[in-house]
């Protein structure tokens, strides 16, 4: 292939690499992985349920604030416009 008149040599893609080569190169990376351990994952778990209940409620709240406004200031002005 030349790109700009200049010769460039692409890889020979019609072999491919063995799947065995790539099984156990899946294993050796599988190997550096740090797993965590059973109180590590409860105690993350139960970070990631109470931040979403919270998050959730948050929003909840929020939402009633806003929605309570909009419907005081539809009242106010359905009492000053008619």
């Amino acid at each position: 292939m030349e790109v700009k008149g200049k010769q460039v040599d692409l890889p020979d893609t019609t072999q491919s690499e063995p799947k065995v080569g790539f099984i156990s190169g899946v294993k050796e990376e599988l190997k550096k992985i740090t797993w965590t351990n059973k109180a590590e994952l409860i105690f993350f778990t139960k970070l990631v349920v109470t931040t979403t209940f919270a998050f959730g409620l948050g929003i909840y709240l929020f939402d009633l604030v806003i929605k309570g406004a909009l419907e005081s200031l539809t009242f106010l002005l359905h009492r000053i416009f008619g």
